[in-house]
Protein backbone atom coordinates (compact mmCIF):
# COMPACT_ATOMS: atom_id res chain seq x y z
CA UNK A 1 0.00 0.00 0.00
CA UNK A 2 3.01 2.30 0.77
CA UNK A 3 4.70 1.57 -2.36
CA UNK A 4 1.25 2.39 -4.54
CA UNK A 5 1.31 5.76 -2.81
CA UNK A 6 4.22 6.58 -3.96
CA UNK A 7 3.83 5.56 -7.48
CA UNK A 8 0.25 7.88 -7.53
CA UNK A 9 2.68 11.05 -7.16
CA UNK A 10 5.26 9.92 -9.49
CA UNK A 11 2.68 9.38 -12.02
CA UNK A 12 1.01 12.87 -11.38
CA UNK A 13 4.63 14.35 -11.86
CA UNK A 14 4.96 12.52 -15.23
CA UNK A 15 1.65 13.34 -16.24
CA UNK A 16 2.17 17.09 -15.13
CA UNK A 17 5.18 17.02 -16.90
CA UNK A 18 4.05 16.04 -20.00
CA UNK A 19 1.26 18.20 -20.48
CA UNK A 20 3.74 21.14 -19.30
CA UNK A 21 5.75 20.07 -22.17
CA UNK A 22 2.91 19.68 -24.73
CA UNK A 23 1.90 23.71 -23.86
CA UNK A 24 5.35 24.70 -24.28
CA UNK A 25 5.08 23.58 -27.42
CA UNK A 26 1.96 24.81 -28.39
CA UNK A 27 2.79 28.10 -27.26
CA UNK A 28 6.49 28.12 -29.17
CA UNK A 29 4.75 26.93 -32.32
CA UNK A 30 1.59 29.68 -31.99
CA UNK A 31 4.92 32.47 -31.74
CA UNK A 32 6.01 30.69 -34.65
CA UNK A 33 3.68 31.21 -36.41
CA UNK A 34 3.42 34.74 -36.09
CA UNK A 35 6.72 35.36 -36.72
CA UNK A 36 6.35 33.57 -40.16
CA UNK A 37 2.88 35.47 -40.85
CA UNK A 38 4.56 38.97 -40.31
CA UNK A 39 7.59 37.56 -42.95
CA UNK A 40 5.01 36.02 -45.59
CA UNK A 41 2.35 39.23 -45.57
CA UNK A 42 5.79 41.60 -46.29
CA UNK A 43 6.71 39.02 -48.76
CA UNK A 44 3.27 38.73 -50.22
CA UNK A 45 3.29 42.49 -50.72
CA UNK A 46 6.48 43.09 -52.22
CA UNK A 47 5.72 40.21 -54.67
CA UNK A 48 2.06 41.83 -55.41
CA UNK A 49 3.45 44.96 -56.53
CA UNK A 50 5.96 43.60 -58.18
CA UNK A 51 3.72 41.16 -60.44
CA UNK A 52 1.91 44.41 -60.97
CA UNK A 53 4.12 46.44 -62.34
CA UNK A 54 5.87 43.51 -64.04
CA UNK A 55 4.60 44.96 -67.41
CA UNK A 56 6.88 48.23 -66.88
CA UNK A 57 9.16 46.17 -64.89
CA UNK A 58 10.24 43.56 -67.35
CA UNK A 59 9.38 45.48 -71.01
CA UNK A 60 10.84 48.86 -70.33
CA UNK A 61 13.80 47.30 -67.69
CA UNK A 62 16.45 50.17 -67.19
CA UNK A 63 14.94 52.51 -68.73
CA UNK A 64 12.20 52.83 -66.29
CA UNK A 65 15.14 52.77 -63.75
CA UNK A 66 17.40 55.22 -64.99
CA UNK A 67 14.85 57.90 -67.18
CA UNK A 68 13.09 60.57 -65.41
CA UNK A 69 10.30 60.80 -68.31
CA UNK A 70 6.81 60.68 -67.21
CA UNK A 71 4.17 60.89 -69.92
CA UNK A 72 1.28 58.81 -69.37
CA UNK A 73 -0.08 60.00 -73.25
CA UNK A 74 3.01 57.97 -74.88
CA UNK A 75 3.20 55.39 -72.28
CA UNK A 76 6.90 56.50 -71.41
CA UNK A 77 7.36 56.07 -67.67
CA UNK A 78 10.93 57.15 -65.93
CA UNK A 79 11.40 56.44 -61.76
CA UNK A 80 14.42 58.39 -61.82
CA UNK A 81 12.40 61.81 -60.64
CA UNK A 82 10.27 60.08 -58.10
CA UNK A 83 13.08 58.39 -56.63
CA UNK A 84 15.01 61.62 -56.39
CA UNK A 85 12.22 63.52 -54.53
CA UNK A 86 11.93 61.43 -52.19
CA UNK A 87 15.39 61.07 -51.21
CA UNK A 88 16.05 64.57 -51.47
CA UNK A 89 12.98 65.28 -49.21
CA UNK A 90 13.95 63.02 -46.67
CA UNK A 91 17.47 64.19 -46.61
CA UNK A 92 16.15 67.67 -45.94
CA UNK A 93 13.70 66.16 -43.50
CA UNK A 94 16.91 64.43 -41.57
CA UNK A 95 19.38 67.10 -41.49
CA UNK A 96 16.54 69.53 -39.76
CA UNK A 97 15.02 67.03 -37.48
CA UNK A 98 18.02 64.83 -36.28
CA UNK A 99 19.79 67.97 -34.37
CA UNK A 100 16.66 69.30 -33.29
CA UNK A 101 15.29 65.80 -31.22
CA UNK A 102 18.79 65.69 -30.26
CA UNK A 103 18.19 69.08 -28.27
CA UNK A 104 14.76 68.58 -26.78
CA UNK A 105 15.72 64.85 -25.98
CA UNK A 106 18.85 66.81 -23.81
CA UNK A 107 16.82 68.87 -22.48
CA UNK A 108 13.84 67.20 -21.52
CA UNK A 109 16.36 64.35 -20.01
CA UNK A 110 19.13 66.72 -18.39
CA UNK A 111 18.44 70.31 -18.20
CA UNK A 112 14.68 70.91 -17.72
CA UNK A 113 13.37 71.14 -14.46
CA UNK A 114 11.39 68.08 -13.18
CA UNK A 115 7.73 69.51 -13.16
CA UNK A 116 8.11 70.46 -16.54
CA UNK A 117 9.20 66.80 -18.51
CA UNK A 118 6.45 65.14 -17.93
CA UNK A 119 3.84 67.78 -19.82
CA UNK A 120 6.19 68.87 -22.68
CA UNK A 121 7.38 65.23 -23.26
CA UNK A 122 3.44 63.91 -23.18
CA UNK A 123 3.07 67.05 -25.97
CA UNK A 124 5.23 66.39 -28.31
CA UNK A 125 4.35 62.69 -28.12
CA UNK A 126 0.95 64.10 -28.98
CA UNK A 127 2.17 65.64 -32.00
CA UNK A 128 3.30 62.06 -33.41
CA UNK A 129 -0.38 61.20 -33.53
CA UNK A 130 -1.49 64.14 -35.82
CA UNK A 131 -2.90 62.76 -38.88
CA UNK A 132 -0.29 63.21 -41.93
CA UNK A 133 -3.28 65.18 -44.05
CA UNK A 134 -3.65 68.02 -41.03
CA UNK A 135 0.02 68.40 -41.70
CA UNK A 136 -0.46 68.55 -45.46
CA UNK A 137 -3.15 71.29 -44.60
CA UNK A 138 -1.00 73.09 -42.53
CA UNK A 139 1.56 73.39 -45.15
CA UNK A 140 -0.54 74.20 -47.75
CA UNK A 141 -2.31 77.24 -46.08
CA UNK A 142 -0.02 78.77 -43.78
CA UNK A 143 3.53 77.39 -44.56
CA UNK A 144 3.57 78.11 -48.42
CA UNK A 145 2.47 81.76 -48.50
CA UNK A 146 5.45 81.86 -45.66
CA UNK A 147 8.06 80.22 -47.88
CA UNK A 148 7.09 82.31 -50.22
CA UNK A 149 8.02 85.58 -49.12
CA UNK A 150 11.47 84.24 -47.53
CA UNK A 151 12.31 82.51 -51.22
CA UNK A 152 13.46 85.77 -52.22
CA UNK A 153 15.54 86.43 -49.26
CA UNK A 154 17.23 82.88 -49.59
CA UNK A 155 17.78 83.39 -53.56
CA UNK A 156 19.68 86.56 -52.81
CA UNK A 157 21.96 85.36 -49.75
CA UNK A 158 22.28 81.58 -49.96
CA UNK A 159 21.61 82.09 -53.88
CA UNK A 160 25.20 84.02 -54.01
CA UNK A 161 27.27 81.32 -51.91
CA UNK A 162 29.42 79.73 -55.73
CA UNK A 163 29.08 76.16 -54.39
CA UNK A 164 25.69 76.19 -52.60
CA UNK A 165 24.18 78.85 -54.93
CA UNK A 166 21.81 76.39 -56.91
CA UNK A 167 20.30 74.72 -54.65
CA UNK A 168 18.60 78.39 -54.06
CA UNK A 169 17.57 79.52 -57.71
CA UNK A 170 14.12 79.87 -58.68
CA UNK A 171 10.76 81.54 -58.60
CA UNK A 172 9.16 82.33 -54.79
CA UNK A 173 6.53 79.52 -55.16
CA UNK A 174 6.90 78.61 -51.96
CA UNK A 175 5.75 75.08 -53.26
CA UNK A 176 8.93 72.80 -53.66
CA UNK A 177 11.31 70.59 -52.89
CA UNK A 178 12.86 72.63 -49.38
CA UNK A 179 9.22 73.33 -48.24
CA UNK A 180 8.21 69.51 -48.31
CA UNK A 181 11.49 68.12 -46.57
CA UNK A 182 10.79 71.25 -43.94
CA UNK A 183 6.97 70.17 -43.47
CA UNK A 184 8.19 66.41 -43.04
CA UNK A 185 11.21 67.61 -40.73
CA UNK A 186 8.08 68.94 -38.25
CA UNK A 187 6.79 65.61 -38.43
CA UNK A 188 9.48 62.82 -37.99
CA UNK A 189 10.74 64.97 -34.97
CA UNK A 190 8.41 63.45 -32.38
CA UNK A 191 9.00 60.23 -33.29
CA UNK A 192 12.73 60.75 -33.75
CA UNK A 193 13.04 63.51 -30.08
CA UNK A 194 10.27 60.62 -28.17
CA UNK A 195 12.99 57.58 -28.64
CA UNK A 196 15.96 59.60 -27.74
CA UNK A 197 14.45 61.04 -24.67
CA UNK A 198 13.46 57.33 -23.80
CA UNK A 199 16.76 56.28 -24.46
CA UNK A 200 18.57 58.46 -22.79
CA UNK A 201 16.19 58.02 -20.20
CA UNK A 202 17.82 54.62 -19.65
CA UNK A 203 21.63 55.75 -18.52
CA UNK A 204 22.46 54.73 -15.05
CA UNK A 205 22.00 57.59 -12.90
CA UNK A 206 24.92 55.93 -10.89
CA UNK A 207 27.39 57.39 -14.52
CA UNK A 208 26.31 60.39 -15.00
CA UNK A 209 26.38 61.66 -11.41
CA UNK A 210 30.02 59.65 -10.84
CA UNK A 211 31.06 61.87 -13.70
CA UNK A 212 29.58 64.96 -12.52
CA UNK A 213 31.23 64.25 -9.02
CA UNK A 214 34.78 64.13 -10.76
CA UNK A 215 34.29 67.54 -12.14
CA UNK A 216 32.62 67.45 -15.43
CA UNK A 217 30.36 69.48 -17.44
CA UNK A 218 27.05 68.31 -18.81
CA UNK A 219 28.31 68.85 -22.07
CA UNK A 220 30.75 66.51 -21.47
CA UNK A 221 28.54 64.14 -19.70
CA UNK A 222 25.89 63.98 -22.48
CA UNK A 223 29.13 63.79 -24.92
CA UNK A 224 31.34 60.90 -22.77
CA UNK A 225 28.72 59.41 -21.29
CA UNK A 226 25.06 59.38 -22.55
CA UNK A 227 25.46 59.36 -26.81
CA UNK A 228 28.32 56.43 -25.92
CA UNK A 229 25.85 54.47 -23.69
CA UNK A 230 22.82 54.99 -26.17
CA UNK A 231 24.47 55.29 -29.58
CA UNK A 232 22.80 52.46 -31.09
CA UNK A 233 19.68 53.01 -29.81
CA UNK A 234 19.79 56.11 -31.09
CA UNK A 235 20.63 55.70 -34.80
CA UNK A 236 17.85 53.44 -34.61
CA UNK A 237 15.70 55.85 -33.87
CA UNK A 238 17.14 58.06 -36.02
CA UNK A 239 16.59 55.17 -39.34
CA UNK A 240 12.82 55.18 -37.67
CA UNK A 241 12.13 58.76 -38.20
CA UNK A 242 13.68 58.41 -41.83
CA UNK A 243 11.15 55.44 -42.12
CA UNK A 244 8.58 57.69 -41.28
CA UNK A 245 9.54 60.31 -44.10
CA UNK A 246 10.39 58.06 -46.94
CA UNK A 247 6.79 56.79 -47.20
CA UNK A 248 4.72 59.69 -46.00
CA UNK A 249 2.17 60.86 -48.45
CA UNK A 250 -0.39 63.48 -48.29
CA UNK A 251 1.71 66.25 -46.47
CA UNK A 252 4.37 65.99 -49.31
CA UNK A 253 1.45 66.00 -51.58
CA UNK A 254 0.09 69.39 -50.89
CA UNK A 255 3.43 70.90 -50.73
CA UNK A 256 5.88 69.34 -52.99
CA UNK A 257 4.11 70.64 -56.29
CA UNK A 258 4.26 67.64 -58.35
CA UNK A 259 6.30 68.23 -60.87
CA UNK A 260 7.97 65.44 -62.51
CA UNK A 261 11.24 67.24 -63.30
CA UNK A 262 15.05 67.04 -61.69
CA UNK A 263 16.39 70.27 -60.52
CA UNK A 264 19.02 71.40 -59.03
CA UNK A 265 17.18 73.91 -57.00
CA UNK A 266 15.60 73.26 -53.87
CA UNK A 267 12.71 75.74 -54.47
CA UNK A 268 11.34 74.39 -57.54
CA UNK A 269 9.01 71.75 -57.31
CA UNK A 270 9.11 68.11 -57.74
CA UNK A 271 7.72 64.83 -57.07
CA UNK A 272 8.13 61.81 -54.78
CA UNK A 273 7.22 58.05 -55.33
CA UNK A 274 4.39 57.85 -52.73
CA UNK A 275 2.80 61.61 -54.00
CA UNK A 276 2.96 60.10 -57.64
CA UNK A 277 0.77 57.05 -57.11
CA UNK A 278 -1.58 59.45 -54.85
CA UNK A 279 -2.53 61.57 -57.22
CA UNK A 280 -2.43 59.41 -60.64
CA UNK A 281 -3.52 56.42 -59.48
CA UNK A 282 -7.48 56.76 -59.49
CA UNK A 283 -7.38 57.61 -63.54
CA UNK A 284 -4.69 54.93 -64.17
CA UNK A 285 -5.45 52.31 -66.10
CA UNK A 286 -3.39 49.54 -68.45
CA UNK A 287 0.67 50.77 -68.35
CA UNK A 288 -0.08 53.09 -66.21
CA UNK A 289 -0.95 51.49 -63.66
CA UNK A 290 1.43 49.33 -63.56
CA UNK A 291 4.05 52.13 -63.65
CA UNK A 292 2.86 52.91 -60.23
CA UNK A 293 2.64 49.78 -59.24
CA UNK A 294 6.17 50.13 -60.34
CA UNK A 295 7.24 52.73 -58.18
CA UNK A 296 5.07 51.29 -54.99
CA UNK A 297 7.73 48.49 -55.48
CA UNK A 298 10.82 50.79 -55.97
CA UNK A 299 9.70 52.13 -52.99
CA UNK A 300 9.59 49.20 -50.75
CA UNK A 301 13.25 47.99 -52.23
CA UNK A 302 14.45 52.22 -51.14
CA UNK A 303 12.72 51.08 -47.76
CA UNK A 304 14.39 47.97 -47.40
CA UNK A 305 17.54 49.38 -48.54
CA UNK A 306 17.87 51.90 -45.97
CA UNK A 307 16.66 49.50 -43.28
CA UNK A 308 19.27 46.95 -43.82
CA UNK A 309 22.23 50.03 -44.29
CA UNK A 310 20.52 50.49 -40.35
CA UNK A 311 20.90 47.20 -39.42
CA UNK A 312 24.57 46.91 -40.76
CA UNK A 313 25.19 50.23 -38.72
CA UNK A 314 24.09 49.12 -35.74
CA UNK A 315 25.87 45.72 -36.28
CA UNK A 316 29.07 47.59 -36.67
CA UNK A 317 28.30 49.36 -33.85
CA UNK A 318 27.70 46.39 -31.46
CA UNK A 319 31.17 44.54 -33.25
CA UNK A 320 33.32 47.33 -31.72
CA UNK A 321 32.02 48.12 -28.41
CA UNK A 322 32.50 44.41 -28.26
CA UNK A 323 36.57 45.17 -28.94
Amino acid sequence: MHAARTETPARDFETRARTDARHDRIFHGALKSCALLVLAALLGAALSMLWGGREVLFQHGFHFLTSSSWNPVTDDYGALAPVFGTLVTSLIALVLAVPLSFGIALFLTEIAPVWMRGPVGTAIELLAGIPSIIYGMWGLFIFVPFMARIEPALSSTLGQIPLIGKLFEGPPLGLGILTAGIVLAVMILPFISSVMREVFQTVPKRLKESAYALGSTTREVVWDIVLPYTRSAVIGGIFLGLGRALGETMAVTFVLGNSDNITSSLLMPGTSISSSIANEFNEAVGTHRSALIALGFLLFVVTFIVLLIARLMLRQLARREGN
